[in-house]
Order: structure tokens, then C-alpha cells, then sequence
């Protein structure tokens, strides 16, 4: 390519990162386990309909995927799912017990075989459901978190610890699954059992608290019967969130709580080491794991300010040795198995792999998933890590994304159009990885700021709690903080900001529009836009008193709810918006969207709303993405001027 520089306009830029490109690479592998000696995890299928992979490594190194298509391991518990798999070693051959999306069923499978059935259909509201499983060969039973639907509305269900026998008896009878707990608490997870199997212990909280807000962790003991008794509580309460817990090899109780500040790790409620970091995060899915003893005592962490590393911890001396590698980032995925841990790594360079560290050696390689560069890495973002300031001096954590391409440079004076990234949840954080949808703006001359916002985790509870009755708020302020900073500094075009965020950064996305002037144009991806309706009956449970925290009592502050939508102020947006949602969304439905364009029918603003048959929240499928990540790139060529070439042409319709 030589040393020329071409000299174009900031997004005309020629990319080999194309839309699909971008979906083939959507998503990543989760859910590690051992099966034996052996690594399992699942893997995103998108061009198999967006269906999740079952993958084993063998000992000889060698990758399988263990079940065809249309097979989908991937449960529905909470609607986010949880942990959908697990395995043991029986008579030397693995057997698994999974969740299969389509039916939600719990099925058994060894290799070789056909999936059989493990637990029944039920025509109630959303059925049966599994998640977070733990195969018991001794009692011959599946433990896992039951979720039942007791009639039709999203809120008519009930959440039990549950065995399930092994057998194949419960396959078509409710009545012989074994509960092992009554449905006290609103949300359960599933149960670990101390070594000597005589105690189990879990985590439940309730209404309206979310799992971040506050949890307990319950101790209970195991009859020889297989039955719970003298259940108890050992830490947690409403103002203190336990993330996850485990009983180390001599029988003692690991949690993380964030009862300090910050989720830190404890050991029978002693303190194991304090810092002013995060061992622990939002609990959006049952079974995630930010931690893995060791059997020699030591225990595998996920840990940082900010971006999450793994390391390994001497509970004795409180010191933390971090795994060596590229990766940078690490989400909750944990496993261990004698002297080996497995995780899901990350970097700016490389997207997420299956790792195995090996504690005993100190060595830490990409055993899974292994990253391949799909194009030439000149063309890959090299992002900024940076903090900005917000209203009241506080501090704003971003990540900016300048335009970058390794032939093309802009004419001397021309500022870069940018978007702002609003990350969902809104209690999460975006992680600082390759992506290649980013990738496809950067290389065009397009940047990328992703803003960690007020109320982000990975700064501690305070960080966490700003957002706590300000959703609307602080969260767009935050977002408007650092485009105009990109803007005053010069690093972006003022003219050219534009917004993108979704489900509750579609929220964010929608909020700044209709009450900002900073951006140009916003893409908003299946929003909440409607908090008077976005509640019980309409959204499904576990997010369904959300509001409380993130707005505030609705019978104590009836009209907030309604000042804030972006619903009652479409009469103030002026800005040219696309607008994406799935039709088979139950957290974020249809209705959301149906309701705001209908009241800015006949507005005379340019907008466009695409619609997707079998997608829900989140896109999985690649023609889907590839459409919606083409039109929205079609928005920002039309309102920003840009001349990009080979895009479909978005219609925008007033």
C-alpha cells in the first residue's frame, strides 16, 4: 500500500469491514465449565438464526460442537437467562444437562446419543423454565433455579430451588420434580453444595429490589433425604448486594458483598482483600462467576476498576497475581478444575476467547474461540481510555474511538462526524474490546465514544447510586458531558454528533434527543420510551419494579414518571431518528415504539422504523444486524453529508 495517504472526506473512507463482517463476529462465547477434564462453553450461531452452541475440548485439543442445529442452549429464566448447561463424568463418558431455548425443557444428553426430555411442557403463561444447573450422579438428580408461570401475565410466576431426577420421570410429570425450597423469595439462584454435600448455599432478594440494590445469601443444611432444613441467612440484606458465593475445598463460604463500597470478597464474613476495586458486578444473569477456588486453597478472581482482570489470589497473604496475556478484559465466566482455570478473555485487539490459565505453571493461552483477524488490524480502532468531566465536576469514564483508517486521512481542517455509544442495563458497563461494529464507523472516518455514564458498575456502589432516582437525568447528562467535550477540544465536528444506544441506552438515546440540542440524529435500538406503561404488565418480571430505584416510587412521584419519558416530550424532537426493535421483545415490546411515532405523526421529522419477525431483546440473527447496522450508517451518511459508498439508502420518512 506504500506510504501515500489518500486524502478524502471524513466517512467516505473505503473499509474492508463491512455490515456483514460485523454480524458474523456479534457476540461471544459463555457459560465455561469442565465436564472431567475437558472445557466446555456455549458460542453465538449467528448465521445458524442466532441459535447458542454447545462446545467441547477435548483432551487432545481438538474443538466439537456436540449438537446440531436447530439446537440452542440457552435459558429464558429472568428473560436474560442464566447459566444454561452443566456437566459430570459418568462411567467416563461426559452427561449434560442443558436448556433448550425453543421449548425451555431440560434435557439430558450424552455423546453419541439423542437429547432426551428431562422436565415437562406446560401450556401456563411462559411455561417451565431452568437455569443455573448442577448434575448431582449420587442422588441422580439435576439442582437448578425453577421458574413456573402460574397463569398469563409476565408477573404470574413463582422461583424455587428444584431437583430434577435424572431419569427421565419428571419428563412428563410436573409432580416429580422435587422442590427443594418454597417461593418465599421472589428470585432464587441456583444452590452450590459445600464438599461434603451436607450444606448448600444461595442467593435470593425480592421485589423491588434488583439483585445490585440488595441480596441475601441463604445457608441451609441437606437432610440425608436430599431435603433443605434450617435455612438461614449469613450476610447480605437490602442495602447490601451479595454477588456470588461458593464454598471453598475445606468446607468455608466465599461471597462477594459490596457492603465496603466496592464488591470485595469475604471468607465466613471475614474480609479477604480489601480494595477499593470490584470482585464482583450486576447479577443480570443467575450463575455468573467473578470467582473460582482453587482446591489448593488459592482462588481465581475477576477484578479491577473499571476494566476486569484475571488473577489469581492468596486468600493467606491477600496478594493478587495477574494472569500474563493480551487480554484486558474479563467478564464473569469462571471456572477451575484442580490447578486449571477457564474464562472468556478480551482486548482492544483481540475479541473475546476462551482462556485457560494454568495456576500451577502461571501460564495463560487461548485454548477456545481463538481470535482470528478477520481483516488486516490496521484497520481495527485504537481507542483512548479517558475520563471526562460532567455537571458538579464529577467524573465521566468513556472510551473514545477516533476515525482511523491506514490509507486515508481527512482534509486539513475538516472535523470527524461522532457517535455516542449509551450502554444498556443501565446498571453495566461497556467493556474495552474489540468490536468489529465499531470498527465498521472508525474505519470510515466515523468516531465512536462509548460513555460509561452515572450509574455504570466497575466504579463502586457511589458511581453506581448516582443514577439512583435520575435515570433521564444524570444519564444524559453524562453522555452530553463528553460530546461536547470531544467537540470543544476539536476532536469533534459540533455540527456532526449524533447518539446511539439500546434498551435502557435507547432510553438514553431517546432522552437526549427530545432533551438536548447536542445531536444531529439518533439510532435507538428497543428503547423503553414509555415509563408510565414500562412496569408491571407490561415488561416481564424481574425488571418490572426496576423504576423504583431508577425513577423513584411511582405513587409517591406520579408525574415524574411521565416528565421524563421521551413519550411526553415528542412534541420537542426535531432531530432525524431511526428507530430498531424486535417483535418478539417481551422486556422492551413493540408497543413502546407504536406509542412514541404515533405522537409525532405528522411532525414533519425524517425518521424510519425497521422491524425484525423472531428477533426479541438484542439482535442475534446476521441478516438482521447487517440491516440494521447499514441503515443506521445510511442515517449518518444522509444527515451528515457523507458520501458512503455502497450502503443501501435508508428511506426517512416525516
Amino acid at each position: 500500500m506504500g506510504d501515500q495517504m489518500i486524502t478524502t472526506p471524513y466517512g467516505s473512507w473505503p473499509s474492508p469491514v463491512d455490515a456483514a463482517l460485523a454480524a458474523a463476529h456479534d457476540g461471544r462465547p459463555e457459560w465455561t465449565g469442565f465436564v472431567g477434564d475437558e472445557t466446555w462453553w456455549t458460542e453465538p450461531r449467528p448465521t445458524e438464526g442466532g441459535r447458542r452452541a454447545l462446545i467441547r475440548r477435548r483432551a487432545d485439543g481438538t474443538e466439537e460442537s456436540v449438537l446440531p442445529a436447530p439446537w440452542n442452549v440457552r435459558s429464558r429464566v429472568i428473560e436474560y437467562g442464566g447459566r444454561p448447561w452443566a456437566g459430570a463424568v459418568q462411567d467416563g463418558h461426559p452427561l449434560i444437562a442443558f436448556v433448550h431455548f425453543a421449548d425451555q425443557r431440560l434435557y439430558r444428553y450424552e455423546p453419541g446419543g439423542e437429547p432426551r426430555p428431562l422436565t415437562p411442557v406446560s401450556a401456563v403463561g411462559g411455561g417451565l423454565r431452568w437455569a443455573d444447573p448442577r448434575v448431582d450422579l449420587e442422588r441422580g438428580e439435576v439442582w437448578c433455579v425453577l421458574e413456573e408461570f402460574t397463569g398469563d401475565a409476565p408477573g404470574d410466576l413463582r422461583r424455587v430451588l428444584a431437583a430434577v431426577p435424572l431419569d427421565g420421570s419428571a419428563a412428563e410429570d410436573r409432580g416429580a420434580v422435587r422442590e427443594l425450597t418454597d417461593d418465599r423469595h421472589r428470585f432464587v439462584t441456583g444452590a452450590r453444595l459445600a464438599p461434603d454435600g451436607r450444606r448448600a448455599a444461595w442467593l435470593a432478594w425480592d421485589h423491588p429490589r434488583m439483585p445490585w440494590d440488595g441480596t441475601e445469601l441463604l445457608v441451609a443444611d441437606i437432610g440425608d433425604d436430599g431435603t433443605l432444613h434450617d435455612v438461614r441467612t449469613v450476610a447480605g440484606g437490602p442495602e447490601e448486594a451479595v454477588a456470588q458465593a461458593e464454598w471453598d475445598a475445606d468446607g468455608r463460604l466465599l461471597h462477594s458483598s459490596d457492603r465496603s463500597g466496592w464488591w470485595n470478597l469475604y471468607r465466613d464474613g471475614t474480609p479477604l482483600c480489601p480494595r477499593e476495586e470490584e470482585f464482583g458486578g450486576p447479577l443480570w444473569q443467575l450463575g455468573l462467576r467473578w470467582f473460582a477456588p482453587l482446591d489448593n486453597g488459592l482462588i481465581a478472581v475477576v477484578h479491577g476498576k473499571g476494566p476486569a482482570v484475571l488473577g489469581v489470589l492468596d486468600p493467606e497473604s491477600g496478594e493478587i497475581v495477574d494472569a500474563a496475556g493480551p487480554w484486558t478484559e474479563f467478564p464473569a465466566h469462571l471456572a477451575a478444575h484442580g490447578t486449571r482455570v477457564t474464562a472468556i478473555g478480551a482486548s482492544p485487539r483481540t475479541a473475546y476467547e476462551v482462556v485457560e490459565l494454568d495456576t500451577a505453571t502461571g501460564r495463560a493461552r487461548a485454548i477456545g474461540a481463538r481470535h482470528r483477524d478477520a481483516v488486516d488490524p490496521a484497520y481495527y480502532p485504537e481507542p483512548q481510555i479517558r475520563v471526562f468531566t460532567g455537571p458538579d465536576g464529577r467524573e465521566v469514564h468513556a472510551h473514545v474511538h477516533p476515525p482511523h483508517h491506514p490509507g486515508h486521512t481527512a482534509p486539513d481542517g475538516e472535523l470527524p462526524p461522532y457517535v455516542i455509544w449509551a450502554h444498556g442495563g443501565p446498571t453495566g458497563r461497556v467493556p474495552l474490546v474489540l468490536d468489529l461494529e465499531i470498527a465498521y464507523f472508525t474505519s470510515r472516518g466515523i468516531g465512536v465514544a462509548e460513555v460509561n455514564y452515572g450509574g455504570s458498575t466497575g466504579y463502586g456502589r457511589a458511581y453506581r447510586e448516582r443514577l439512583r432516582e435520575q435515570w433521564g437525568v444524570v444519564d444524559v447528562e453524562d453522555c452530553a458531558a463528553v460530546a461536547r467535550a470531544l467537540a470543544d477540544e476539536g476532536t469533534a465536528d459540533p455540527a456532526r454528533l449524533a447518539i446511539r444506544g439500546g434498551s435502557a441506552g435507547g432510553w438514553t438515546t431517546a432522552a437526549s434527543l427530545t432533551t438536548t440540542d447536542v445531536y444531529a440524529c439518533g439510532t435507538i435500538l428497543y428503547p423503553v420510551l414509555d415509563l408510565t406503561t414500562w412496569g408491571p404488565g407490561e415488561t416481564h418480571d424481574f425488571e418490572s419494579r426496576y423504576l423504583e430505584s431508577l425513577i423513584g416510587p411511582y405513587a409517591e412521584v406520579p408525574a415524574r414518571y411521565a416528565e421524563r419519558s421521551p413519550a411526553a416530550h415528542a412534541d420537542r424532537l426535531t432531530a432525524p431518528f431511526l428507530l430498531l426493535q424486535g417483535l418478539d421483545d417481551v422486556i422492551c415490546p413493540p408497543a413502546q415504539c407504536e406509542r412514541f411515532l404515533a405522537r409525532i405523526a405528522g411532525r414533519e421529522v425524517p425518521h424510519a422504523y425497521l422491524t425484525f419477525e423472531g428477533e426479541g431483546h438484542g439482535f442475534r440473527r446476521a441478516e438482521t444486524m447487517v440491516r440494521a447496522l447499514e441503515a443506521e450508517l445510511s442515517l449518518y451518511a444522509q444527515v451528515f453529508k457523507l458520501d458512503v459508498p455502497g450502503v443501501p439508502r435508508l428511506e426517512l420518512h416525516t
